[in-house]
């Protein structure tokens, strides 16, 4: 196919698509629209269909009126035309009691011998003889293939208009022809139409008009319903106190809306219901873990130290028993850390408030870092940190233990050899410099802006510390539910590496109870945790 050809296929294909996604947009698409714009579809077809009606049955009236008229008249101003009925002109016909625009042709042997017309210019009002009335020949053999039992015809004749011919048998062995003009029946009916057009579009406008104010009446329970329902979408069911006192304002069961609300009311009812025996377990839950964790505190310190007791006994302690003890102090040690995690969780979850103080969090990254690296001296620690103090308001112990949280993940679920990344950005640092420490060396760094293109986000009003790890990343399963509680990455759940899975749920339940929040961002070479904090 040639080029313009080509060129014309992919218009004509963009222009459909265009305008089929124009036309979509068009379409109405809230109830309301649609209700209004169908009642006024129907009003206009039957508008349509009235005015069609109207229009036809009057043009076949005014032309079976102009039938009989034809009928009336018989063939007298045509045979007049040859046969004068007084000694006047003879090229003056009979014209008397005939309307003005009458035709008279007569024909003899198929041919056109007199053809005129009734002129009603004339003073005296009867009219005079137009005797050059020229047809053509197409013309002439339709009025010469005219039936002569008296019914009537249309003939659209040039230079005359549409006429209503009949012919008849003359006494001579020719044809009469009586022509009638059609354009007052065709000029009534335009102006018929016309002030129908007129009227029903008067009539659409007013019924659109009031078809939008009644659908909007009609449809004001269904509105009531939709905010109701938009409200409960708006509030937060995941945790704490659930019950809530949204209903639907009316609900009247003689109406469809009103159905609908009296059964989205039971629903809501059955929800809080729901939710707040949800919230009454979660309670005994939160109460019964914090009463147990801390009444196991004193059996676990006791079996602790019964155990370190025991092997420092002076005398001589089989190597079994003391492979026993070392094994029970051991258990006991990890057991005191899950039942204090235990008991930290239960006190977050029941919302126990927490110390509020200035936390430097720069020198909290500071020690974080160099305890991670006497803990995992085979990983490759970098620290970067604003040259300013970054501080916040919240609970130092408690934000340390997050930050821990985080690098012990890192340190616990990748290789020896990995690079391991706690980056402090405090959102407007705009021009300020970093402190950048590799190894055990710390240098003067760039600008933030080398900051945000190696990954640390900033932003107004929050702090943010991230933990990047070029490890093998998270499976995607395990991502999703990364900060739930006792979730571990070793499927086996294998004592070795001591973790108890609560670690990072720890994180996000401290971050949320300072108004913050934890992210995640993982794929294999780059894993980032990041503890987002309002800042001071």
């Amino acid at each position: 196919m040639s080029g313009p050809g080509r060129f014309a296929r992919r218009f004509a294909r963009r222009f459909a698509r265009r305008f089929a996604r124009g036309l979509a947009r068009a379409v109405p698409r809230t109830l309301r629209s649609r209700l209004t714009l169908g009642l006024v579809a129907i009003l206009a077809v039957l508008c349509a269909a009235i005015g069609f009606t109207t229009t036809t049955v009057l043009r076949h009236y005014l032309m079976d009126r102009l039938d009989q008229q034809l009928v009336e008249a018989g063939g007298r101003y045509a045979a007049s035309l040859e046969h004068p009925s007084g000694g006047g002109d003879a090229n003056r016909g009979d014209t008397r009691a005939q309307a003005p625009g009458t035709l008279g042709v007569r024909l003899v042997a198929g041919a056109v011998t007199e053809a005129a017309l009734v002129d009603g210019d004339a003073d005296d009002g009867t009219g005079s003889v137009d005797d050059k009335v020229t047809l053509a020949a197409a013309e002439q053999k339709a009025l010469a293939a005219l039936p002569l039992n008296g019914s009537a015809r249309s003939l659209q004749l040039s230079g005359l208009g549409g006429y209503r011919v009949r012919a008849q048998a003359g006494r001579d062995g020719d044809v009469l022809v009586t022509g009638l003009p059609v354009a007052r029946v065709e000029q009534t009916v335009r102006d018929l139409a016309g002030a129908e057009m007129a009227m029903f579009a008067a009539a659409l406008a007013l019924a659109a008009l009031a078809a939008a104010v009644g659908v909007r009446l009609a449809l004001r329970p269904l509105d009531r319903v939709a905010r109701t329902a938009e409200r409960v979408s708006r509030l937060s069911l995941e945790s704490g106190d659930a019950a809530f006192s949204v209903r639907v304002p009316h609900d009247d069961p003689a109406t469809e809306v009103g159905r609908v609300g009296a059964s989205l009311n039971r629903m809501l009812g059955h929800v809080e219901d729901a939710l707040a025996k949800r919230h009454a377990v979660e309670g005994r839950l939160r109460e019964f873990a914090a009463d147990a964790s801390h009444e196991l505190r004193t059996p676990v310190a006791a079996i602790r130290g019964h155990a370190e007791l025991a092997q420092r006994h002076p005398d001589a302690v089989p190597e079994g028993v003391r492979r026993s003890l070392a094994r029970i102090e051991a258990e006991a040690l990890r057991m005191g850390v899950l039942v204090e995690d235990l008991l930290l969780l239960a006190r977050l979850d029941a919302g126990r408030p927490l110390a509020r103080q200035e936390v430097d969090l720069t020198r909290l990254a500071l020690d974080a870092v160099d305890d991670a690296r006497a803990a995992a001296p085979g990983h490759r620690w970098r620290l970067d940190l604003p040259a300013e103090p970054t501080l916040v308001a919240g609970d130092r112990d408690r934000l340390a233990q997050a930050v821990a949280n985080l690098i012990a993940n890192a340190r616990t679920h990748t290789p020896e050899g990995t690079e391991v990344t706690l980056r402090l950005d405090a959102g407007e640092s705009k021009g300020t410099h970093l402190w950048r420490q590799e190894g055990g060396i710390a240098a003067r760094g760039a600008v933030a802006q080398d900051a945000r293109r190696a990954g640390a986000p900033g932003g107004p009003g929050v702090v943010r510390i991230s933990v990047t790890d070029n490890g093998p990343g998270l499976d995607p399963d395990l991502a999703a539910r990364v900060f739930e509680r006792f979730v571990r990455g070793d499927r086996t759940r294998s004592r070795t590496s001591g973790s108890t899975g609560l670690g990072l749920a720890i994180t996000r339940a401290i971050a949320e109870a300072h108004g913050g929040r934890v992210e995640l961002e993982s794929r294999p070479g780059r894993t980032v945790f990041t503890l987002v904090l309002p800042a001071a």
